[in-house]
Parts: structure tokens; sequence; C-alpha cells
């Protein structure tokens, strides 16, 4: 079985040399190591040295140089708009006590739906919006790989 053992970040190559792509949720792509197919039927074994958090677009490197596509699945999320920058450090605050895993999309934050947290952010004064989309929360930064030659 072919193995993948290294990632490609978003943005450090090119969606067109991919062979094929794994559709994963966020919590699917809290990975180290699981036999994954693509789309085009490529099985191949996930086996990173340690634990990362895939994001949409990585790509795996295949042990033959092949590379599969990550792409996050569509999820159901809230969309959170402030009335300005205090308002929304101080909705992420409140997000963040409550240890909820949170996506920020430029001026705005996702987070994955849930009627509690909904009620507190309305009282709150923000403004949400039901969409499907790719959640990507925020990770602590990855380490670069000392193999790696991308620097």
């Amino acid at each position: 079985m072919r193995r993948s053992i290294a990632v490609k970040p978003v943005g450090a190559w090119s969606a067109r040399e991919a062979i094929d792509r794994v559709i994963l949720d966020a919590d699917e792509r809290q990975r180290r190591r699981i036999v994954l197919t693509g789309e085009n039927g490529t099985t191949f074994l996930l086996d990173l040295e340690r634990p990362v958090s895939l994001r949409n677009g990585d790509g795996l490197v295949l042990d033959d140089g092949a590379i599969v596509e990550v792409q996050g699945a569509p999820e159901p999320l809230i969309e959170i708009e402030g009335l300005g920058a205090t308002h929304m450090l101080r909705i992420a605050w409140h997000i963040g006590n409550r240890h909820t895993d949170l996506q920020i999309v430029e001026d705005r934050l996702r987070i994955r739906r849930d009627h509690v947290l909904e009620a507190m952010l309305v009282q709150m004064g923000a403004m949400l919006t039901a969409v499907d989309a790719p959640f990507d929360p925020e990770a602590v930064p990855r380490t670069p790989d000392p193999e790696s030659h991308d620097h």
C-alpha cells in the first residue's frame, strides 16, 4: 500500500499536481495514521511522525512523490460579524473562554453551529449567518519539517 509521510502546506504547491483528493471534515483532518481513499480511488496510508491539523488545500505527499489534495468537507457553521474591532475581540474572547474551535475568515469568525453559543452571541449584539463551508479552525502553527527543502 502506498504511504503518505509528508504534508505540503496550502500555498506551497499547485493543486494541478494532485493525482487525487480526499474530502475530510475538520475532525477527520486531525490525524497521524489512517487509511484514506481519494475520490479517484487512490488508497494510501497516512503515516505521519506526529499528529497534524491538515488544512483545506494541503497536499499529502506519497512515497512515490505523487500528491493527494486535502479538501475540507462543507460543515454546518455560523459566521459571526461584530460592530467593530473591540466588539469582535470581546466575542472571540467569550468563544475562546468556552474552548470552542474557531476559524478567522477576514473580519469574521466561524464556529460550528451551537444553539447555546448562538443565543449568547445574539445577546452580545453579534450578527450571525448560517453557512455550509469547509471548517479550518485556528491551530498551533506547524513547525517546519527539517527534511523539507521548501524553505
